[in-house]
């Protein structure tokens, strides 16, 4: 029985490594108070099943001994019983009601600040909607929550199912296209985490995720209103050749840049993408040479996403148009 124990142990050991990999996008690494819950109900769950298992293993065990001895046999059916159902049904009907008493949370309104999310194929669309305000603060691939704030999320899809996951933070949740449902967390440290469409949405679905960034209120409340405003004008020779190539192509058509002609609703938002942390729902970063290589590969980085690859621009152009979009911060 020790024997059985101990190779269980010894199996289950590289999990427990494996689980603990990964901080920027892992479930037991808890950045929130919902993502407290589904931890402590993940290790709860996991102590139960230890002691379901041992008690069931137990009885097996103890019953096949009995057996072997004289008066053994009238021992085996309340064994039978008490260690193979009754004990087994109370400890898992407790674990139910217990998740379920402190999972609700989640479903909790927000204190004030609604985020509306909208799955694309393949990037995220975000609006932020602060209490009272008449219009919201578009941005894209890109989530900012204030610390110690419950937040509101109100998801939908464009076209298929996705999923929005931030591990860290909190469950998951699926959107659908037409429907809308939602989801509230509440972060306390903060820090940058990933989030991850959970859902299979199609050939770039690996290629779909986004940066979590959790700050401090005050920060994030400068964060937002610096979201808010205009794009600012371009001030290098290269970044203002950008700008008029980037007029020329017709990029205006897909993409938004407030406080420009460009008003396209097509594609991400692309005002302030500069100061993002990744390109490409977190394909690439946002270094200069990424830049030019979303521009130059959009088709070998991201399969079938609906932006065009620039390959028809030469490289000086492509820098150009890179240093233009670097600058949008």
């Amino acid at each position: 029985m020790l024997d059985l124990v101990g190779r269980g142990v010894a199996g289950a050991l590289p999990l427990f490594l494996l689980v603990s990999c990964g901080k920027e996008q892992s479930a037991l690494d808890a950045a929130g108070r919902d993502a407290e819950a589904i931890r402590n109900i993940f290790w709860v769950t996991l102590v139960g099943a230890c002691i379901l298992w041992v008690l069931v293993n137990g009885a097996f065990y103890t019953l096949t001994r009995l057996r072997t001895r004289p008066m053994g046999d009238g021992f085996v059916r309340p064994l039978l019983i008490g260690g193979g159902i009754v004990a087994p049904s109370v400890l898992l009907i407790g674990l139910l009601v217990w998740a379920l008493n402190i999972l609700p949370d989640q479903r909790a309104p927000g204190d004030g600040l609604q985020v509306r999310v909208t799955g694309e194929q393949w990037w995220w669309r975000v609006e932020y909607w602060p209490e009272g305000a008449e219009e919201p603060v578009v941005t894209a691939n890109e989530i900012r929550l204030p610390a110690g704030q419950r937040t509101e999320f109100v998801l939908a899809a464009d076209r298929v199912i996705h999923s929005f996951w931030i591990p860290s933070l909190g469950g998951k949740m699926d959107m659908f296209p037409g429907r809308e449902t939602r989801v509230s967390l509440h972060p306390e440290r903060p820090g940058r985490y990933r989030g991850q469409c959970a859902e299979f949405c199609g050939v770039s679905h690996a290629w779909m995720a986004f940066a979590a960034v959790v700050m401090p209120e005050d920060e994030f409340d400068a964060w937002l209103e610096r979201e808010a405003g205009d794009a600012v004008a371009p001030e290098s020779a290269e970044a203002m050749r950008g700008q008029a190539l980037f007029r020329s192509e017709g990029c205006g058509a897909c993409h938004a840049v407030r406080g420009t002609e460009a008003v396209g609703q097509v594609g991400p938002d692309l005002t302030h993408v500069g100061s993002r942390e990744t390109l490409g729902a977190g394909r690439l970063g946002t270094t200069l040479a990424e830049f030019e290589r979303w521009i130059a590969h959009t088709g070998e980085l991201k399969p079938e996403v609906r932006m065009p690859t620039y390959d028809h621009l030469d490289d000086g152009q492509i820098a150009d148009m890179a240093a233009y979009l670097k600058g949008l911060k």
